[in-house]
C-alpha cells in the first residue's frame, strides 16, 4: 500500500487492522466490565470528589437526597459524554499527533515550506539546505545522510524538476528510514492470558517516568487488563507517593516499602503480590538513575536479575521514558542504558512541548530500538502508540493536506 494510500485512510479514519483488533478487544472488555460493575467507574474522578460525595449524602435529608440524586444523574449524563470518547477514532487519534507536534512543526516545516517556496527547482542548494534544517530538527546525522541519498535517488529515478510534490516524498523516505522493512514495532510483548506481564520501566529523573506509567495503566486497564503497580523508585524523595497518587487515580493496586528500601526487594513482594491477585500486567518503577552513576546501573541489573529469576524470560518489556525536549541528550541517554540492560522499547514524552520532535527518527536510525509509545500532552489519553504515518503527517500536515487535495483532484 502506498504511503498516500495509508495516510489517506488515517486521515478519513479508516482504522488499519491493529486499530480494528484493539477496538474489539475493548468493546469485549467494556461487556465485561459493565456486567460486574456494582457502581459507575468513573477514572477521571479524584479521591476528594469521591470523599465529597459520601459527607454530603450523610448529612442530607430525604428529599434533599431525591434532589442530589437527580442532579448527580444529569452530571454523570453529562461525564459519560466524554468517556465513551475513551475508544478513539482513527480521525481523532491523527489529529492528537498533528497537535502534539505543532511546535516542531512551526518551527522546523514552516522552514521547509519557505524552502519550497523559494526554490522552484529541486537541486543541489535545495539538498543542503533541507540538510541543515533536518540537522536542527535533532534528526540526526546518520539518518539526516541517509535521507538526503535516498531523495536524491528518487528524484533523478523520477525525473523530478520542480517542487511541487517534494514533501510527500519527503515523508514517505521518512518513514520507510523508521520502519526499515520491519513490523509490528509498537506492539508490547504482553503474555498469554492467565500469565503475568512483567513491563519495567527505566530512565533518568525528571523525564515523566511516574506519570507515564501511570498513563500505561490506564490504557491497559481500558483493555479489560488487571494491572499491578510496583513503587521500585526508593531513593527520590516522594517518588512513591507520586506513584500512589497514580494508582489511586487509574484505580491500580501500589505495591510499596518504605523509602529507602532494597528496590529488589520491592520487585520480589510485587510479583507475589501480581500472582497472588492473578494479575494480567505488573508494571515496575525504578529510580531515576543518571547515566554515569555505576552503582545505579548495578542496582538495575540486580533487579533484572530478582525479576526474571521469579518470572521466567521476565521482564517482558524494558522500556526507557526519553524527554523528547532535551533533544541530542535524550539520544546519549537511550545508548548508555541500551549497553546496561535490554531496552526493548522507548517512551518519548513530552514530544508536544519540544521543536526538535525528529529525535525519534535519530533514535530509532541510530540504536534500532522501537519508539512503542509517546507523550502528546498532559491528559490520560494523551499516551499514544507511535505510528510511522501519523508522526510524519504530524510534522508535514500544512503541506500534506494541500498535496492530498491536489492528488484528490
Amino acid at each position: 500500500m502506498s504511503f498516500f494510500k495509508r495516510l489517506k485512510d488515517k486521515l478519513t479514519g479508516n482504522p488499519t487492522e491493529e486499530e480494528k483488533v484493539v477496538a474489539i478487544n475493548e468493546e469485549e472488555a467494556a461487556e465485561q466490565k459493565q456486567d460486574e460493575a456494582t457502581e459507575p467507574a468513573q477514572i477521571e474522578a479524584t479521591v476528594d470528589e469521591v470523599e465529597k460525595i459520601e459527607e454530603v449524602s450523610e448529612t442530607e435529608t430525604p428529599v434533599e437526597i431525591k434532589d442530589q440524586e437527580q442532579q448527580e444523574m444529569q452530571e454523570v449524563a453529562v461525564v459519560e459524554e466524554p468517556v465513551k470518547e475513551k475508544k478513539p477514532s482513527a480521525w481523532s487519534i491523527t489529529q492528537k499527533f498533528k497537535a502534539g507536534l505543532e511546535k516542531t512543526r512551526n518551527s522546523f516545516t514552516s522552514k521547509v515550506n519557505d524552502l519550497v517556496a523559494r526554490y522552484r527547482k529541486v537541486d543541489e542548494d535545495f539538498f543542503e539546505e533541507l540538510e541543515d534544517l533536518l540537522l536542527q530538527a535533532d534528526v540526526g546525522f546518520e539518518t539526516v545522510m541517509e535521507l538526503m541519498d535516498k531523495l536524491r535517488f528518487e528524484v533523478q529515478r523520477k525525473n523530478i524538476k520542480d517542487t511541487n510534490g517534494i514533501q510527500t516524498i519527503i515523508s514517505e523516505k521518512l518513514v520507510e528510514i523508521y520502519e526499515q522493512g520491519e513490523e509490528d514495532l509498537i506492539e508490547l510483548n504482553m503474555q498469554p492470558k492467565g500469565e503475568l506481564t512483567v513491563i519495567l520501566f527505566v530512565g533518568v529523573n525528571g523525564v515523566g517516568k511516574t506519570t507515564t506509567i501511570g498513563k500505561l495503566a490506564h490504557r491497559l486497564k481500558s483493555q479489560g487488563k488487571t494491572v499491578v503497580l510496583a513503587a521500585g523508585d526508593t531513593f527520590r524523595a516522594g517518588a512513591i507517593d507520586q506513584l500512589q497518587v497514580w494508582g489511586d487515580r487509574v484505580g491500580c493496586e501500589v505495591i510499596k516499602q518504605s523509602e529507602g528500601s532494597d528496590p529488589a526487594a520491592v520487585m520480589y513482594d510485587a510479583i507475589r503480590a501480581a500472582k497472588n491477585r492473578n494479575a494480567d500486567v505488573l508494571i515496575c518503577d525504578t529510580a531515576g538513575r543518571l547515566q554515569n552513576k555505576v552503582n545505579l546501573m548495578n542496582e538495575l541489573e540486580k533487579v533484572h536479575r530478582v525479576i526474571s529469576r521469579e518470572v521466567p524470560n521476565a521482564p517482558h518489556e524494558v522500556l526507557l521514558a526519553l524527554d523528547a525536549t532535551t533533544g541530542q541528550n535524550a539520544l546519549v541517554q537511550a545508548q548508555t542504558f541500551k549497553e546496561a540492560t535490554n531496552v526493548t522499547g522507548i517512551v518519548l514524552t513530552k514530544l508536544d512541548g519540544t521543536a526538535k520532535g525528529g529525535i525519534v527518527l535519530a533514535i530509532r536510525n541510530k540504536l534500532h530500538i522501537p519508539v512503542k509509545f509517546v507523550g502528546l500532552g498532559e491528559k490520560m489519553d494523551d499516551l499514544q502508540p507511535f505510528d510511522a504515518e501519523r508522526y510524519v503527517y504530524g510534522l508535514f500536515a500544512d503541506g500534506l493536506d494541500k498535496e492530498l487535495q491536489n492528488n484528490e483532484d
